[in-house]
């Protein structure tokens, strides 16, 4: 990227010191200092730190400034008209997660390589644009796709499956041609839910296996030829489930697993942040017995507790407040 291009990138981003892309800015900063580039890497971090104080007064989040939607529109199926993928406005998006640091790690490398796709062209490479995240039911997999598009002020729209697939022959491959076709040119990040819907091995025996092989090699050829402007992001939670040949069309494979105990217990420490926890709770305690549980459970266990405290007209999270959810939960959960 030449140092007109990244004067405009930098001039475009907003935020506080303590967000992804203003850290993303300054590692930026910091390579062109280790390239001997101290005049440019002087000028970009003037920029930034004017953008940061001004963010700071108006209490911006960092992002870029976000995309404009004007020009684009949602293509919808040719039948019932229905929308084949639904837009989360940015302030919906969740993007306070605690991430285990290797995962963090990738996410991060994700939007220091979008940021840097410019640079990355001049030199015949490419950034990461398709990402397939997996791993167990509620482990973050969506909200780190949301991450991503909150992270790099990215517009986000989810696929809704139950517009894409058709009972009439051909439409579903239709309907996907042209979701592909309407963001070739439109920077966004478009996430692909339970892509194992429509991802399934091309050998599972079914009456509808005609079907499957037809909207799977059409996948495959989007997937293959895509080069847009935005990020691809599926998530799974059978990655055993889906075509071998789907996996090699993916820029990168990320797993998700459970918390450990140390992440369990930033997690409920964060869930609680808003509330009184009674100084007898020890949480590393409850981490030991919430080992093995995924991210969803856990903060239902501690949201649970939180509306049994309240409910009571409690002045304190108690011990037996916490220790109901986390029984509910774990019969449930068994």
């Amino acid at each position: 990227m030449n140092q007109a291009l990244l004067t405009r990138l930098f001039k475009s981003i907003e935020g506080n010191k303590n967000t992804p892309l203003i850290k993303i800015a300054y590692s930026i900063i910091r390579a062109e200092e280790e390239k001997g580039h101290s005049k440019l890497a002087n000028k970009l971090s003037a920029i930034l730190e004017g953008n940061i104080a001004k963010s700071e007064k108006s209490g911006t989040n960092g992002t870029f400034k976000i995309a404009k939607q004007a020009d684009f529109k949602i293509p919808a199926d040719r039948r019932y008209k229905l929308p084949l993928a639904t837009h989360i406005e940015h302030d919906h998006l969740r993007h306070q997660m605690i991430l285990s640091p290797d995962v963090e790690n990738k996410i991060l490398r994700i939007e220091k390589e979008y940021l840097a796709r410019e640079r990355l062209a001049h030199h015949g490479l490419k950034p990461r644009k398709k990402i397939l995240l997996y791993g167990t039911s509620g482990c973050g997999k969506s909200m780190t796709a949301e991450k991503i598009a909150w992270d790099l002020g990215l517009p986000f729209y989810k696929v809704r499956f139950d517009s894409i697939i058709s009972s009439y022959l051909g439409e579903s491959a239709a309907n996907l041609q042209k979701l592909f076709e309407s963001i070739k040119d439109y920077p966004c990040v478009l996430l692909l839910d339970e892509f194992d819907i429509i991802g399934k091995q091309r050998d599972v025996k079914s009456s509808d296996v005609g079907e499957i092989h037809r909207i799977v090699n059409i996948l495959l050829g989007l997937l293959e030829e895509y080069d847009g402007e935005g990020i691809l992001i599926a998530t799974t939670n059978l990655e055993d489930s889906l075509d071998n040949a789907l996996f090699r069309r993916f820029d990168d494979f990320i797993e998700l697993p459970k918390p450990n105990k140390k992440e369990i217990v930033n997690l409920l420490t964060t869930t609680f942040s808003a509330l009184k926890l009674s100084k007898s709770i020890n949480l590393s305690d409850y981490a030991e017995r919430m080992y093995g549980l995924s991210y969803a459970v856990i903060v239902k266990i501690a949201i649970d507790a939180a509306k049994n405290s309240i409910i009571n007209s409690n002045n304190e999270i108690s011990p037996d407040d916490l220790l109901k959810a986390l029984e509910e939960n774990l019969a449930f959960n068994k």
